[in-house]
């Protein structure tokens, strides 16, 4: 086993990303210390991509004060859920500025999954017109588009046919996949992305579902396996799929569990009946009601 995390190239970016890559949102109501550990326990097992975004809290002002010094060791972005592009590139000079950066290797649309955002988002005006002029400029080298839900997979299909995304983001669990409809969506999403070597970042793989009651134990919104078993079954089971990246989970006390499990990853998928019996184990359940 090795002390690292594989990595992978991340698209056509240039840039091998580990599998991990570090979702900041469990940054986002964290202390300065805690935030400084966080990136020590990162670089321990050579996580090398910091996912950022304005919704999540304090994470981007938390990141900043590490990019003095570790600039070089991270591939860094973040998002905008801005669909101007008055409002997009504000969004971004905000972000520059509180992650104390010059530039970022990534800006991605957040959430993109509302036709009616859609529309403006990709219009004249839109956002993406001034993440273009962002790039021309220098301020990003690379552009992407994420989202949650059910009919993500078939919105990222519509974006990549009407841009030349270099990223798309998206979720992927058993429950997810499970979803015929969805796991057509996905893999051609997925074809798609390998035939333009478009970088593929997943989410939500240790996701157990909506939390039952309030008393909530984690900084996530939803609730997670927090079992090393289980999360290793969840994450090596998304590790398996050639070129995809992982986005790890919003909560620093889970984070090591995550990042150890992708460490032993050794080359071999759970099958679908170890699966299943985690979900029927775990109750593995949808986040975001019925898929149609």
């Amino acid at each position: 086993m090795s002390d690292s995390i594989e990595t992978r190239p991340f698209g056509r970016t240039g840039h091998h990303s580990s599998f991990a890559l570090f979702g900041a949102a469990a940054l986002k109501n964290v202390s300065q210390s805690v935030a400084d550990r966080t990136l020590d326990v990162l670089l321990e097992y050579g996580v090398n991509h910091i996912d950022t975004a304005p919704r999540y809290g304090l994470a981007e002002e938390r990141i900043g004060p590490w990019m003095n010094g570790h600039r070089k060791d991270f591939f860094l972005a973040t998002k905008t859920e801005q669909r101007t592009a008055i409002g997009a590139k504000e969004s971004l000079h905000r972000s520059l500025e509180k992650l104390r950066a010059d530039s970022v290797d990534l800006i991605q649309m957040h959430a993109l999954h509302h036709p009616d955002d859609w529309d403006i988002a990709m219009g004249d005006d839109g956002a993406l017109a001034a993440l273009i002029d962002a790039r021309d400029e220098g301020l990003v080298k690379h552009i992407g588009v994420t989202g949650h839900g059910w009919t993500i997979a078939a919105m990222h299909k519509r974006s990549l046919n009407a841009f030349d995304f270099d990223s798309v983001l998206l979720p992927l669990n058993w429950v997810f996949y499970s979803n015929e409809r969805y796991r057509r969506e996905l893999n051609d999403v997925l074809a798609q992305c390998r035939e333009r070597n478009v970088a593929v970042q997943t989410i939500k793989a240790i996701a157990r579902g909506p939390w039952a009651t309030k008393h909530e134990n984690y900084n996530t919104w939803y609730e997670p396996l927090d079992q090393q078993n289980d999360i290793n079954r969840a994450v090596h089971w998304v590790q398996a799929w050639d070129g995809v990246f992982m986005n790890t989970v919003g909560d620093v006390e889970l984070l090591p569990k995550v990042l150890e499990a992708a460490r032993q990853y050794t080359g071999v998928q759970p099958d679908s009946t170890a699966m299943d019996n985690l979900q029927q184990n775990s109750t593995l359940t949808s986040l975001f009601g019925l898929g149609s």
